[in-house]
Order: structure tokens, then sequence, then C-alpha cells
């Protein structure tokens, strides 16, 4: 059975009263609905046998108010492309298998090669590292490509995720109908012989209809249009979606069985590894300690880190002004663990696609103020049981 969790109205929701205490972040309280923030902090508990119980609590959050959750759907996206390898095992298929991306649409791009990689050679695992390490949008376009639009949408829906609709790539305009067509996949050998060919794919997903029309304006074209942006036809994932798809992965015993993806505790392991690097363990691809430094993603633990004994095992997402990180922090030395998920709009004169965002002012203050109050009261709170966190010790100086 899934561990149990309490909600707000089983116990107090401690978040509103936490946020509002500190002078510093009152502002983003008083401002709460224009800003559109919504945050969800996760109280564990651990019982005498190390089993975690999971309490709540949540600001301004109304469960289905829109934002545009950026490249928050890459978490999505990797994990379901692992759960996908599941059925190619008997083709001798894996995450490290070669992968090659053709075309048989307009406006699909082809990936033959993948030069950053320490052969050469594309794959599963290597996208996913680079969408956890520096939220690469190529490599979400080659996972969403692989899984399918349609097959997105219904795999989410039989995990009870309804409202997680990841409709298109992103960083390159397309039409809706491109977005319904999905490149031809193949996967081969080290000796070069397919293992498996998974033709094109079209997409007879039906989606809800929606009526997310944000702002006072837009650019479009290099033209100002004096209309409100329209997200209807964007991706479009909950705060609450977010938050329980990483719980299923961190905690898969905690949520219902429909809910969790269906990877092997080998690629699980891997996850965990990749989530909660910095870009500077990574030797392939190399990144730069300068443009890429430890808190890059970690937008929520800006305030916290260095800290060699703190581990963030997040996604993060940005554009179009919203900026929202999902995580789970452990703290190795002071034996803490907390769940934290939050999304703010960072666009003062409304005007969206116009690159004239507030994240440097609004956004990420906010985020790493709001991190370090969630994480100062983890220091401070006191536990029944002293947790065992061993699981979260990695090896992060293994091969990659």
């Amino acid at each position: 059975m899934p561990t149990k969790t309490e909600t707000p109205e089983q116990g107090k929701n401690l978040l509103p009263d936490l946020l509002t205490a500190n002078p510093a972040m009152r502002p983003y309280v008083i401002g709460k609905d224009s800003l559109n923030i919504q945050v969800i902090y996760t109280q564990i508990d651990r019982d005498k046998n190390n089993h975690p119980r999971f309490t709540d609590h949540v600001f301004n959050d109304s469960g289905v108010r829109y934002f545009y959750p950026a490249s928050t759907v890459k978490m999505t996206a990797a994990f379901l492309a692992l759960e996908k390898l599941q059925q190619l095992k008997a083709a001798g298929v894996d995450k490290y298998t070669t992968m090659v991306t053709d075309s048989s649409f307009t406006g699909e791009q082809v990936a033959y090669t993948q030069p950053q990689a320490m052969d050469s050679k594309a794959s599963i695992a290597h996208y996913i590292k680079q969408i956890f390490l520096v939220s690469d949008n190529d490599a979400f376009n080659r996972l969403y490509e692989f899984l399918g639009q349609e097959y997105i949408y219904d795999q989410l829906r039989k995990k009870g995720y309804h409202h997680s609709i990841i409709r298109h790539r992103l960083a390159i305009i397309l039409s809706q109908e491109q977005n319904r067509h999905t490149n031809p996949v193949r996967f081969f050998d080290t000796a070069g012989n397919l293992l498996h060919e998974q033709k094109e794919q079209y997409s007879k997903a039906t989606f809800p209809v929606f009526d997310n029309k944000m702002g006072k304006g837009h650019h479009s074209k290099g033209k100002l249009v004096n209309e409100p942006f329209d997200f209807s036809l964007k991706n479009n994932v909950s705060l609450h979606d977010l938050h329980q798809q990483l719980r299923s992965v961190i905690f898969p015993g905690s949520v219902a069985e429909q809910q969790r993806f269906d990877i092997s505790n080998n690629d699980r392991q891997f996850l965990l590894r990749w989530m909660s690097s910095f870009p500077q363990e990574s030797n392939y691809p190399y990144y730069d300690s300068v443009e890429y430094p430890d808190d890059y993603t970690k937008f929520l633990a800006r305030e916290i880190l260095p800290n060699p004994n703190l581990r963030i095992f997040s996604k993060a997402g940005w554009a179009y002004g919203f900026l929202t990180d999902v995580a789970y922090v452990v703290d190795l030395e002071n034996n803490v663990e907390f769940m934290l998920s939050a999304t703010i709009l960072c666009n003062s004169d409304g005007i969206f696609n116009d690159d004239n965002y507030d994240f440097e002012k609004t956004g990420f203050p906010f985020m790493k103020l709001l991190g370090e109050i969630i994480y100062q009261r983890e220091l401070k709170r006191e536990r029944k049981y002293r947790p065992d966190l061993s699981a979260f010790r990695i090896d992060y100086s293994a091969t990659d």
C-alpha cells in the first residue's frame, strides 16, 4: 500500500504563516495572485523502520491555475522514456543503445550522432543526462519524438495525471500539425546491427479545450499585439502533478501503483544520479563551471549552495516569464529531507514573448528566499526518528 499522506485539512497548513512571518517574503505574499505564485512543501517524517510519512503544505495552490511549465516537462519525458524502454528489452535495447533519429515530415530535425557523447553516439541515457544537468532543449525534443505526442498523453492519463498535457517540442516554432507528427527512430547495437525500428508516428490525441489567455499584450513576428497571449495550445502541467511525479520516482512505494513509472531499479538509480548531479560532475558532456555553476538549474537551493552534504533531486524550468522548480532536498550531514515545488510569474509589464522578464529582479530572489526559509525550518524541526538517508548517498565520481 502507498505510504499515507496527510493533507492540510487533516492538520495545520503551515506554509501561509511561515512565509508571512518573514519580512523579505511579505511582498510576495501580498502579490501572490498577480505573481501567480504557487508553492507545495512536503514535510517528511520517518517511522522506526525508516518508512516515510508525508504531510503536504500549500500556498496559493488552486491545483489547476495555469502556468507555463517550460522545461519541467523534460522530467516527465525522461521518466516516460525509461518506462517505454522496458518494452524494448527483448530486442536488446536499453538506455545506452545507439539511437538514430531520422525525419519524415516537414520541420523535423535529424540526429544521427551526438558530438558531446563519449563515443559521439546518441542514446536515451545521454539525452536524459543533458536534460537534468543543463536543461537541454534538443535532448527533450529527441525524447518527445521517441515517445510520441499521443503516447505521452495516454500514459499520463492512465497514471492519473489528468492535469498533464505535453503537446509540443521546445525552442523551435512548429505548427500543431507538425507537433502531432514525430520522427522515425532506430536503435543499433555496437556492431551497427539494427535492433529496433520505430516508424514515424502521428498523434490522434484529443486534448481538452482551455482558455488560457494571459497578460495585456504579446510580441508576434516582431510586432506588439495589444491582446493577451494565448497559452491554450501550449504545454499544460499542474504543479501538483509535477510534485507527485517527482515523488513517484524518489519514493515509488509512497504512491499508488497506478501513478508509478515502470522503470527498473538500475534506471531509477541512473535518474537519481543525474537529477542530483551538478554540471561539473559530468565528463560527457563537459560543462564549463563559469557558464554552468552548481546552482544553474537549482533555483530553490541558490542560498544554500555550495554545500558538500546537500543534494537536490530536481527539475527547473523558465520561459515566457514563468519560473518553476520541483525538488527533493537532502542534507546528508544533518539528516534533513523535504520536498518543495514552486512557480512564479516574472512579467511585471504584462507583455509576453518579448524576452523582457523579471527573473533576476523577482523570480530568482523569490526562489532563493523560499528555499532558505524551508531549509532553515527543517534544520530546526524535531523528528521522532532520525532518518536513514543512506539510499541517497551516491558516488558522483563514478564513470559516466
